[in-house]
C-alpha cells in the first residue's frame, strides 16, 4: 500500500500540481504589494505561458477562466479565489445534478470518470500555475523590478 507522503515525490501527482499552483499564487500574492496597479493593465500571454509537454492537447482550456479582454487585476483576484477554494473548500455545490449523475454507474464507469477529471484537473492546475507566474513577472515589469 502506497502512503500519501510517497505521492508527494511524484512530479505528476495531484498533490504536486496543487502545491505548485498554491506556491505560485502565494508568490504572486507576496510580490503584488499594490494590486490596484494591475487595474486596466491588459492581460497578454507572453513567452512565459508555454504549456508543459506533460499537459495533453485535449486538456481543458483556461479560456473560461481568463477572458481575452480581461485585465491583470481580475486575473489576480480570480487566482486568489481559486487558491482559497482549494485550501478551504467550496461552500456547497448549488449546481443541480444532471440525470446521468443521479443514476447508478458501474465501477468501470466511475474509474474512467475519475481518471478523466483527474487528468483535467492536473492540466488546468498547470495552466493556472503558469498564469500566476506570468502575472507575477508582468507585475514586476510594470513596477520596474527586474528579478
Amino acid at each position: 500500500m502506497m502512503q500519501i507522503s510517497d505521492s508527494y515525490n511524484h512530479k505528476n501527482s495531484l498533490f504536486t500540481a496543487m502545491s505548485r499552483f498554491i506556491g505560485a499564487v502565494n508568490n504572486m500574492d507576496q510580490t503584488v504589494m499594490v494590486p490596484s496597479l494591475l487595474r486596466d493593465v491588459p492581460l497578454e500571454d507572453g513567452e512565459d505561458l508555454k504549456v508543459p509537454e506533460s499537459v495533453p492537447e485535449s486538456a481543458p482550456s483556461t479560456n473560461g477562466y481568463f477572458q481575452p479582454d480581461g485585465d491583470m487585476y481580475s486575473s489576480y483576484v480570480l487566482l486568489k479565489s481559486i487558491r482559497n477554494d482549494m485550501e478551504w473548500g467550496v461552500l456547497g455545490d448549488e449546481r443541480p445534478k444532471a440525470e446521468g449523475e443521479r443514476g447508478e454507474a458501474g465501477d468501470d464507469d466511475l474509474e474512467k470518470q475519475f481518471h478523466f477529471h483527474l487528468n483535467g484537473l492536473q492540466a488546468v492546475l498547470s495552466k493556472l500555475t503558469l498564469k500566476a507566474n506570468t502575472l507575477t513577472n508582468r507585475y514586476k515589469e510594470e513596477i520596474g523590478c527586474r528579478n
